[in-house]
């Protein structure tokens, strides 16, 4: 059973840089597709960025385009999400997804989940 472990969200002014990671246990993780999703209070979880097992493609909405970068480090067993840029409307909760294989960008094409890190962004 695969478990993964979310850090790297805080407060951070409006313009500025986080880098949120998700860390893997339980099994092997670097076959795995993987994502992030965000939620805000009131809305839907969205997609924000996925990337395959292979590393050789990766998937951004458009919102997050040209600022967000995801990465994984196998020998580590962790992905990342580099976010510059910030802006407010980026304030949400951060999920680290993770499934067997690539099927999509919809949360359900995604089973495992992590507990969520929070990035707040101020004006």
């Amino acid at each position: 059973q695969v478990q993964l472990v979310e850090s790297g969200g805080g407060l951070v002014q409006a313009g500025g840089s986080l880098r949120l990671s998700c860390a893997a246990s339980g099994r092997t993780f670097s076959s795995y597709a993987k994502a992030w999703f965000r939620q805000a209070p009131g809305k839907e979880r969205e997609f924000v960025a996925a990337i395959r097992w292979s590393g050789g493609n990766t998937y951004y909405a458009d919102s997050v385009k040209g600022r967000f970068t995801i990465s994984r480090d196998n020998a580590k067993n962790t992905v990342y999400l580099q976010m510059n840029s910030l802006k407010p409307e980026d304030t949400a909760n951060y999920y680290c997804a993770a499934n067997s294989y690539f099927k999509g960008l919809r949360s359900t094409d995604y089973d495992y989940w992590g507990q969520g890190t929070q990035v707040t962004v101020s004006s």
